[in-house]
């Protein structure tokens, strides 16, 4: 609900104060996953593109969508800009939890969000990605989880309690919560990866 009014102005100033931040994620990422023959990346969610924009540098031959809020995709769009990559990565205006994806994608990447959703709308999103990648593609979910006893991790429990101060829906979420919606989508050989420790996971 918060993002309803969000205007250009306002990822602007979001986005300058999270950029670098996202570019050390984008960085880590392209370093702890193999996307050799990959063609084509939707980034939901994708903020200033960061994870799109590296990718598609370190992995020759591939492309990139970042889908987010269409004043997020204005400032994604100057973000490829001033990166070069505007033939590599387009911005595409939507709400992934609404709008259709596009078809073709081999490999869908959804970053720093998931606290931010309730777990049925993450099994939506999850469920419309699986049905957007090509036969053999792969899905990155990587975000703020619990550990399974729920006793931490405290950036994670943060996170939830947070929405909860806002009215969110939003919750923390569970590493094993997490592989459940990506397997109830139809997704196989779902494992779940360490990637800043203490603070996010990656679930693939």
């Amino acid at each position: 609900g918060q993002y309803v009014e969000f205007t250009v102005d306002d990822a602007r100033r979001y986005h300058a104060a999270t950029y670098s931040i996202g570019m050390g994620a984008a960085r880590l990422f392209s370093r702890s996953v193999d996307l050799t023959g990959r063609k084509l990346m939707l980034d939901l969610g994708g903020g200033s593109g960061a994870y799109s924009i590296v990718a598609t540098k370190t992995w020759p031959g591939l492309k990139a969508i970042v889908l987010d809020l269409p004043p997020v995709a204005v400032v994604a769009q100057e973000y490829i800009a001033r990166n070069d990559a505007t033939d590599r990565v387009t911005a595409m205006p939507g709400d992934f939890t609404r709008t259709d994806f596009p078809k073709g994608a081999d490999v869908v990447v959804m970053a720093s969000n998931l606290p931010q959703y309730e777990p049925d709308l993450i099994r939506l999103v999850v469920g419309k990605a699986f049905d957007a990648l090509v036969a053999g593609g792969e899905m990155h979910l990587i975000g703020e989880t619990l550990h399974d006893d729920r006793r931490g991790p405290l950036s994670a429990a943060l996170w939830g309690l947070n929405e909860a101060v806002y009215g969110s829906t939003g919750v923390a979420h569970t590493e094993s919560e997490v592989k459940s919606y990506l397997q109830g989508a139809g997704f196989t050989e779902v494992t779940v990866h360490p990637f800043v420790p203490g603070v996010l996971s990656r679930v693939a």
